[in-house]
């Protein structure tokens, strides 16, 4: 069957969404003057999928999430472009793949300020625009004119903005938070009354009452978060103006626990997703298992407002999907599989080897990983041995309760032996999982004989793919050098790690 990109359809995706947001707009539309639909956009911070209670999570409570997905959509097959902040939300406000960004691909670290962003296009054909809390970055933006995720609204929260906002004006806003980023108060979860023997671990993780706990912290402030969003849903009903705001919820990339946060695995690049929009969305409490990019988001948002889409947006709108009144798989033809990768999070390595590059694609069946460069750690150098006292580093990795406990115990059985290595150990050139037998990805079979045919085709599916959006992994493509981009953070760096001038 002949191949179809992603790329290559996203001229045909924009005329269908153009003439379905006409024929929306004309249908709904009494008055001359059209009424653009507002934007709420809610983003959590290490915030991964299936941490949510409509997603048959039994212990993490998510009622506004849970209320969102029944009047609206849930997406079992929402990915991140990095499973990493910075780029990650760099992918997010530019609706293009992080690789794409230059500078913009590494975690604290720089946004050419011509990229097009869609708070500020947004802004610029009449929408109010604002955010609270943790937006774009971390990094340093001070060249750039307008903040790319708008004004300010830290201090005062959505409550003011909606105050300021003309009644007439749409508006698109960027509610965020630190939350469920570490660290945590030790032992909240199971203050609050969680009880840690329904906790569903990861197979990647040790079961311990200490990891046990740990996740239910980690849970504490995935519910701070709903809590806010049900705060900005409950404003949005006082002012009349929740039917006419499309909300989307989600989460920047997996979990701060190893194997998840920058990694790969559906464990890392996989997030919760919810869409709910009273006016625009005729068929609510769908479920669908298209695969959608977080960089599909501003292309579907800009279209919504009337505003042409840049072409260097590589994402594609979900207008039809939202319009559908499907639930299963709505686009089989353009969202067969989906793509994220990876460049430098944090300097763990020795020196200025930077990060651990990665590529990866996603269907309904594999998960097909790229490592380019084999030869270092994943998760940062373990070991430092020119320090006085030999200690454990693996910068790559938050660290927590979880991290300390699987470092510990390391050899204290195979099991918890093997743990360690698919967390921490090198890992080789490519990776392939059947994601049906083995849904958490605990099995590389890129090595095993039956699989040989479905792996080379993966891989030649992958560098395909990279062609055709630029990225400067692929083999025609301009090169450029991640590991020079400065790291601009305070956070972890190896200890040998030299700044690059």
């Amino acid at each position: 069957m002949k191949l179809i990109t992603r790329t290559s359809s996203i001229l045909v995706h924009v005329l269908l969404s153009a003439l379905l947001l006409a024929t929306l707009f004309a249908t709904g539309c009494q008055k001359e003057k059209l009424q653009k639909p507002n934007i709420l956009f809610a983003i959590a911070d290490d915030w991964g999928w299936p941490h949510a209670g409509v997603y048959g999570d039994p212990v993490v409570q998510t009622p506004a999430f849970d209320r969102l997905a029944s009047e609206g959509i849930l997406f079992n097959h929402a990915y991140i472009s990095s499973p990493s902040c910075t780029p990650s939300r760099n992918a997010i406000l530019t609706g293009q793949y992080h690789w794409r960004l230059g500078p913009g691909a590494n975690l604290w670290s720089t946004l050419d300020p011509t990229t097009p962003v869609y708070p500020l296009l947004l802004e610029d054909a009449g929408y109010k625009i604002g955010r609270f809390r943790k937006s774009w970055g971390p990094g340093d933006i001070s060249n750039w004119d307008r903040h790319p995720a708008g004004h300010d609204y830290t201090g005062t929260g959505f409550a003011a903005f909606m105050e300021e906002r003309s009644p007439d004006q749409p508006f698109c806003f960027w509610l965020g938070t630190s939350d469920p980023h570490r660290g945590y108060d030790k032992g909240s979860g199971k203050k609050s009354g969680m009880d840690l023997d329904k906790i569903r671990l990861f197979e990647c993780f040790p079961d311990h009452e200490n990891v046990r706990s740990d996740v239910a912290d980690y849970y504490y402030e995935v519910q701070r978060f709903d809590t806010l969003v049900a705060s900005a849903i409950a404003i949005l009903e006082e002012y009349g103006e929740l039917e006419n705001t499309i909300i989307v919820m989600t989460g920047d990339h997996g979990m701060p626990f190893p194997r998840c946060k920058s990694n790969n695995y559906d464990s890392g690049a996989r997030i919760p997703l919810a869409i709910r929009w009273g006016n625009g969305i005729d068929i609510s409490g769908r479920v669908l298992d298209d695969f959608i990019s977080t960089t599909d988001l501003a292309p579907t948002f800009l279209q919504l407002a009337g505003v042409d889409v840049p072409e260097v947006m590589s994402g594609l709108s979900l207008l039809n999907i939202l319009k559908s009144s499907k639930g299963g798989i709505v686009d089989a033809e353009n969202r067969s599989f989906v793509l994220h990768g990876k460049e430098r999070h944090v300097p763990g390595q020795e020196e200025n080897m930077g990060g651990y590059p990665v590529r990866a694609i996603r269907n309904h069946d594999f998960l097909y990983i790229r490592n380019f460069e084999p030869e270092r750690w994943p998760s940062g150098t373990p070991d430092y041995l020119e320090a006085s006292i030999p200690y454990c580093w693996l910068g790559d990795c938050d660290n927590g309760p979880t991290k300390t406990y699987m470092v510990e115990n390391k050899e204290k059985d195979g099991l918890h032996e093997t743990l360690w290595n698919l967390s921490f150990g090198k890992r080789p050139a490519e990776e392939l999982y059947d994601c049906n037998k083995d849904p958490e990805q605990m099995v590389n079979l890129a090595a095993n004989p039956a699989y040989q045919e479905i792996r080379a085709k993966l891989s030649a599916q992958l560098l395909e793919q990279l062609e055709l959006t630029a990225d400067p992994r692929s083999a025609s493509t301009e090169d450029f050098d991640f590991d020079a981009v400065p790291y601009l953070g305070q956070g972890p760096r190896h200890p040998s790690y030299k700044a690059v001038k």
